[in-house]
């Protein structure tokens, strides 16, 4: 709490916490960065410190709407509310996109693949960056391949997941009545048995799940093994790809699509040259300017507003490819017009955007990681501590010296990286440190670490 106090103002430098310089405020919009240089951006000074707007409201906050999506006579303009929720469900960034009409900028990779699917007959693993859109993807993918009648079972891994939980799972809600040994007028089927009660009990590995999906009939079945980077089991992922194999070899009518952080097929299911002919990667790559511009006319549809050419282009640059970011702060600065009751979102919606979500993230961060973030220590080493966000966003967060270094540059020794990255390691620092056995990795302690150095890394880019 004296970190707070202090930070407010009434306390004197002595009772900083220790190790920190008091950053020299100043007016975030006529911030002068040099990217090359080892300060941190000044525009951030103002988020580390916690400040937020002066005054206060004279109403206290109300919901704009009921719990059923009905718009609350009092208050605020009914057609500032509609927009609100319009915008709500268009652009909402805190879950996955689940339907077709909701779904922008990924047409290209939902049509590779349902050609995989469909015309090559093989698995597919869909990797990429943590935010770039693997999730909302396979969902709208289900949504169109039930359309065509195939019966998609979506199933999340965990760090726990076992191979014979996890598939009994599958069998459980696949009828009975598409075996090849069952009868349609058997018993079995007019009691609503499903194919987990062919299985024996207690576990089973690839085998017995191959051959009981070899003899199914009369549909096609897609099983998606969503977030599969997060298996710690090696055995699961072994026996997966044994899977993979049985299936392909008895030309089964199931296929598996997995879903995983990864920056190359290898990270997710192995070096397994006996499965390759069979499974089909699928790189999740950034968006593109195009491709914001139609997420974002989502928005614009739903709630009558338009995004201009420097909003969009600033969205785009700091989102970094990113549909989640996208979403996030389309949805921010669409939401900062309407309180000014401006239908046009312009460059300075979109700037004052990334600092609310700067703050946001900043403010869910544990106080020792707040503290740390606005240390000298940070400050000194901020380009450092950049690199290892880079380094880190393809590979779940993980990262070594050598790829810190190559994002530096040569002119930063890999054994100097080290020393300054082992500097923020410990149990109450923002960095933790493994041991492989062949090599030291890295991660930042709290994600949203990553997010906070990447954004405010572009932003200071922008300013200088």
């Amino acid at each position: 709490m004296v970190f707070k106090r202090w930070l407010r103002g009434g306390k004197a430098d002595d009772e900083a916490p220790a190790g920190y310089v008091v950053p020299q405020r100043s007016n975030p919009a006529h911030a002068i960065v040099d990217p090359g240089s080892r300060q941190r951006p000044a525009f951030l000074d103002s988020i580390l410190q916690g400040e937020g707007p002066e005054g206060a409201n004279v109403m206290l906050p109300r919901f704009k709407a009921s719990a059923s999506d009905d718009i609350q006579t009092s208050g605020e303009d009914p057609k500032l509310a509609r927009a609100r929720l319009a915008l709500r469900d268009a652009l909402g960034a805190s879950q996955p996109v689940t339907s077709s009409d909701r779904f922008a900028g990924r047409h290209d990779a939902l049509g590779q693949l349902i050609a995989a699917i469909e015309q090559q007959r093989v698995h597919v693993v869909i990797y990429g960056e943590r935010g770039i859109g693997k999730t909302s993807l396979v969902h709208v993918f289900a949504d169109t391949a039930r359309q065509a009648r195939y019966l998609v079972i979506y199933g999340t891994c965990g760090t726990e997941a076992r191979f014979d939980d996890m598939f009994r799972a599958f069998a459980s809600r696949i009828p009975i009545l598409f075996h090849g040994s069952v009868v349609p007028t058997a018993a079995e089927t007019e009691h609503g048995k499903y194919l987990d009660s062919l299985l024996p009990e207690g576990s089973f590995g690839p085998r017995e799940i191959s051959d009981l999906f070899a003899d199914i009939v009369g549909t096609r079945i897609i099983l998606i093994l969503d977030e599969y980077d997060r298996v710690a089991d090696p055995s699961f992922r072994r026996d997966v790809a044994e899977l993979i194999k049985n299936l392909s070899d008895r030309a089964a009518r199931v296929q598996l699509v997995l879903t995983g952080v990864a920056s190359n097929l290898d990270e997710l299911i192995g070096y397994a040259p006996s499965i390759r002919r069979n499974v089909v990667g699928l790189p999740m790559r950034p968006l593109t300017l195009a491709e914001v511009r139609s997420l974002l006319a989502m928005g614009e549809t739903a709630a009558g507003l338009h995004f201009n050419d420097e909003a969009t282009s600033l969205i785009s640059t700091m989102a970094n490819g990113s549909p989640y970011l996208v979403r996030l702060l389309g949805h921010r600065a669409a939401l900062m017009a309407l309180d000014q009751r401006q239908t046009l979102v312009d460059e300075g919606h979109a700037r004052a955007a990334v600092e609310k979500v700067l703050g946001d993230w900043n403010a869910s961060l544990p106080l020792r990681a707040q503290t740390i973030l606005a240390s000298s220590a940070a400050q000194a080493e901020w380009p450092l501590l950049v690199a290892a966000a880079k380094a880190g966003m393809a590979s779940d967060g993980w990262f070594t010296v050598d790829e810190v270094a190559g994002v530096l540059g040569n002119a930063n020794p890999p054994a100097a990286v080290e020393r300054s990255l082992r500097s923020f390691v410990g149990a109450n620092n923002i960095i933790e440190l493994v041991d492989t056995g062949h090599e030291h990795r890295f991660r930042f302690r709290y994600p949203g670490v990553a997010s906070m150095l990447l954004m405010s890394a572009a932003m200071a880019g922008l300013t200088s």
